[in-house]
């Protein structure tokens, strides 16, 4: 199984199309979509009531009290996940669905050597401005991580559920996935995938905050690196 997660704060007008595609590229798998209702103030739940009745796929509604960010949003729906693949998408429309079974092929192909199939987005429907911190935040995570994608901040991602759960989480951890999953000895694959505009609604973060946010957590992720002993290749030995 497929568990799909998908965090979101207010974004009611966004989930219903967004269901309708998963519907259409991924009716013939077995899935289930994990939407986590971060602290919402619309009508987000009353949406997710609805859509469960009618989808032939569940679709679950996690719900946080108060608002805690998209990278322990995202934890609510991995501890949560069903599947032994958990794929993760944007709850704002601007990732394209179709994509999300490519990513989960292209990381089955792996075998157990790699642990993340991650999006990497292309012709950007951001404003310049948030195009250009963007494109300076995945250069200087890159180079500094070497987490082997040019777009680690792209929501559209698929990893194997054990590895997931492995994971340390932090405010920031959606933008170093790769470079976590890294850590724990696997590889990394990447594919191209279109970026479309938002279709309802407006952004929920900022651009400076944020890059404040993520310069520390850089710091972070960098000093786990460094403090990490090669990962040992462990296996359990029968003496029958």
């Amino acid at each position: 199984m497929i568990s799909i997660v998908i965090p979101c704060k207010n974004e009611a007008e966004n989930i219903p199309p967004l269901l309708d595609e998963i519907a259409q590229h991924l009716g013939d798998r077995t899935i289930e979509v994990i939407v986590v209702n971060d602290g919402s103030d619309d009508n987000t739940a009353d949406v997710l009531a609805d859509e469960a009745k009618k989808r032939a796929f569940p679709v679950r509604h996690i719900g946080h009290r108060a608002s805690v960010g998209q990278s322990l949003s995202l934890r609510s729906g991995v501890l949560a996940a069903k599947g032994e693949v958990i794929a993760t998408i944007d709850g704002d429309g601007q990732n394209d669905p179709q994509y999300i079974g490519p990513l989960v092929d292209t990381l089955l192909e792996g075998g157990g050597l790699v642990g993340i199939a991650c999006g990497q987005r292309i012709k950007r429907k951001d404003t310049k401005l948030k195009q250009l911190a963007s494109r300076f935040a995945n250069w200087l995570r890159g180079s500094i991580l070497n987490d082997k994608t040019r777009d680690s901040g792209c929501g559209l991602k698929a990893i194997h559920a054990d590895i997931f759960r492995r994971l340390p989480f932090f405010n920031g951890t959606h933008r170093f996935l790769p470079a976590l999953v890294i850590q724990e000895g696997f590889d990394v694959v990447a594919i191209d995938v279109l970026d479309r505009p938002r279709r309802f609604g407006t952004s929920n973060y900022g651009i400076f905050d944020r890059g404040l946010r993520g310069a520390l957590d850089l710091i972070g992720v960098w000093w786990l690196k460094k403090r990490r002993n090669k990962m040992p290749i462990a296996e359990e030995i029968n003496h029958d």
